[in-house]
């Protein structure tokens, strides 16, 4: 008879970000518990609040099914000896299998005698099985854990409760102290303990205690109370989805409610107001139906509309308080020159093996006009770019800033747009920063782009120059989300980006003047390049690239980033054409006995020719070599591709390896040269043509 198991995790509030992931994990490790113990199951859902994690699964089956498996044991020379008789091994075998030697049978596997047993299990009852839910609950992984009392076991928050029922029985285990139960919690403030006869009680017994356990529900619940709230007073709310994640993930049962602030604070610039209330506060701005920004916000409260107007006001004290703050704070940063400002920067420390921002800024200032150039900008943008790379992190030194983080780069350009600078130059300021996580929204203005690609840089050049690499996990200065960053720009942009050559041109500009520039970057080139080369990877598997095609790619002679998305795009697109498998095969071919040239030129001499087909491949492929540096990527792959016949023909006709050392010179001279431009576009013996 199938049954209903219920498991919840009773715990100290939790951080919002890790309520979700903590919940969604529980979910997956008690599913792959139920599937490794042999408990087939109907359904599982899974709960969550902040101080609590659930699982309700239905129709367990009530006992493991019988197994019967059939192991394969040491071979017969090892499990009898001269006499016939079981040795010790056959022995240790069968005992550690459970059964007799009688038991025993022999099968041959690749002209091999084993011994073999056959081995029945029989299935244990689900409720003797499923205590060992514990290690399920202990297993759990968490961003960061805590000690309490004098225990040495660490966990998200402290457990205080835990339900374990299955059907009306309890499961019995214990974590520590506590020990399982029927018993749950209420809402803090509001609500009882909870005691359930069987899982089917749950969510309805704890929403009657004010907590609505199923994120989902709760969640639906806010937006249709915000969306209510914004009907009656005439709002236009934008729902920001993260910001509505956690907002989900702080109440147990939420009540949104309007509060108010004074209009003059809207001379504030709107990115003050709005982070100020949805970083600081976890309040929903609300606008007008122009767009324009209104002197309320939208809180939800975790718990009832009892007395919601003491819970308004008080929100509204503490929200007035910050927007005081940042309404003195940008007037007297209204106060300050950028020049003053920037100087500022030469006693501020980006890193102490690495020396100030102002360093840094003269850095990429050095870096952006490299690669300004590289990338095609015209004069009057490199001009902007110029400007813009003296005075880009100026905002840092600022009151708001200073106040509020999250603003730097967006007060930048404000700032810098008071004082008069070029609009150009103070987009470029603000896009600097962008993206600001894996995914991110790119720079919109190519000199923004630029910038943001040369800080990034920078910052890539100079933790490598003093060997702060990132290893594993570790990367606190996010020198992998940079380079992914400068990644997706270059895709973006489709800029010629040759990775080395802007590298080592960086590095010999800078390293004219350690005094000016405050660090040698000639350390850890390669790395670097690896470095970018992975993150190129991560982005083509984003992607669903095959992975054979990633690594020739990676692998190709090619240092231009955006050919080699060219490169990437177009063998993804051929990979299932009738003549990809014999045209890589033939190049292949081609690329391999190539690598038996290192001491061949490249020239080859047509007067040693002995037959037709080797003229043949030599005018194709001379004809082809002409056209390869002015052509697309594309168009060099079909060149390449219609190489296959007479490639295989010049084979069919010639020994390659020939005695005579002249024409093997000549001959793979004349592979040397197909090869390279093979490996221009990607590794092609690196393809699975299978």
């Amino acid at each position: 008879m199938a049954k209903d198991l219920l498991l919840e995790i009773g715990l100290e509030e939790m951080p919002a970000h890790v309520v979700t992931p903590s919940m969604k994990q529980l979910e997956t490790k008690v599913t792959a518990f139920l599937d490794e113990n042999r408990l087939s199951f109907e359904s599982i859902k899974a709960f969550s609040t902040p101080r609590r994690l659930s699982v309700l699964v239905e129709k367990i089956v009530d006992k493991q099914e019988d197994i019967q498996e059939e192991v394969k044991g040491p071979a017969k020379k090892i499990a009898l000896d001269a006499e016939g008789n079981w040795t010790k091994a056959a022995q240790g075998f069968v005992r550690g299998q459970g059964v007799t030697t009688d038991a025993i049978t022999f099968k041959e596997l690749k002209g091999v005698e084993y011994v073999y047993v056959t081995k029945y299990v029989k299935g244990e009852a689900a409720e003797t099985v499923l205590t060992g839910l514990k290690e399920v609950i202990t297993s759990l992984t968490f961003p960061v854990t805590m000690h309490w009392s004098n225990f040495d076991f660490e966990y998200i928050r402290p457990i205080h409760w835990i339900v374990a029922l299955l059907d009306d029985e309890v499961l019995p285990f214990e974590i520590l102290d506590v020990k399982t139960g029927r018993t749950s919690r209420g809402h803090r403030f509001l609500g009882e303990d909870v005691t359930f006869a069987n899982p089917a009680e749950y969510e309805e017994k704890l929403a009657a205690e004010f907590v609505i356990v199923d994120p989902l529900k709760r969640k639906q619940l806010i937006t249709d109370q915000i969306a209510e709230l914004a009907t009656k007073n005439e709002f236009q709310v934008g729902l920001d989805e993260d910001l509505l994640e956690e907002v989900n993930n702080l109440v147990e049962y939420p009540t949104a409610f309007v509060g108010n602030f004074e209009d003059k604070y809207l001379a504030v610039p709107e990115e003050v107001l709005v982070t100020s209330m949805k970083e600081h506060q976890r309040y929903f701005d609300v606008r007008n139906q122009e767009g324009l920004l209104l002197p309320h916000f939208i809180s939800v409260r975790n718990g009832n509309n009892v007395k919601l107007e003491n819970v308004a006001k008080g929100n509204e004290k503490v929200l007035t308080a910050r927007l005081e703050d940042a309404e003195f704070f940008y007037n007297e940063d209204k106060k300050l020159a950028i020049d003053d400002l920037v100087e500022k920067l030469k006693n501020v420390t980006f890193h102490e093996k690495i020396g100030s921002i102002y360093e840094k800024m003269q850095r990429v200032a050095v870096a952006a006009q490299i690669i300004g150039e590289t990338v095609g900008l015209s004069n009057e943008q490199l001009e902007d770019l110029r400007r813009a790379s003296e005075i880009y992190k100026f905002d840092l030194v600022t009151n708001m800033v200073g106040e509020f983080p999250e603003l730097q780069g967006i007060m930048g350009e404000k700032y810098a747009l008071l004082q008069g600078e070029k609009p150009a130059v103070a987009q470029a300021i603000r896009e600097h920063y962008l993206p600001i996580s894996s995914e991110g929204v790119l720079p919109d203005s190519e000199i923004g782009a630029v910038l943001a690609i040369a800080d990034k840089l920078d910052s890539l050049l100079s933790f490598f120059a003093v060997g702060m690499v990132p290893s594993g996990s570790n990367d606190p200065y996010a020198l992998r989300r940079q380079s992914y960053g400068i990644v997706r720009i270059v895709e973006n942009r489709g800029w010629y980006f040759p990775l080395r050559k802007l590298q080592a041109a960086i590095d010999e500009k800078v390293n004219t003047d350690e005094q000016r520039f405050g660090i040698q970057l000639t350390s850890g080139q390669e790395e670097v390049l690896d470095f970018i080369k992975a993150r190129f990877r991560q982005r083509l598997t984003s992607e669903n690239v095959r992975h054979d095609v990633i690594d020739a790619v990676i692998q190709a002679d090619q240092e231009d980033l955006t050919q080699m998305f060219a490169a990437a795009a177009i063998l993804r697109k051929h990979v299932t054409d009738a003549d990809f498998k014999p045209s890589v095969e033939a190049l292949t071919r081609a690329i391999n006995l190539a690598q038996k040239a290192e001491q061949v030129t490249d020239h080859v001499d047509p007067n040693l020719f002995e037959n037709d087909a080797e003229k043949a491949l030599f005018e194709a492929a001379a004809d082809l070599e002409q056209k390869f540096p002015r052509q697309t990527m594309e168009e060099n792959y079909h060149g390449l591709v219609s190489l296959r016949p007479v490639i295989e023909e010049y084979f069919a006709e010639n020994m390659v390896m020939a005695d005579d050392e002249k024409i093997r010179h000549n001959r793979l001279a004349q592979l040397k040269i197909i090869s390279k431009m093979a490996l221009a576009v990607a590794r092609l013996d690196a393809l699975i043509t299978k």
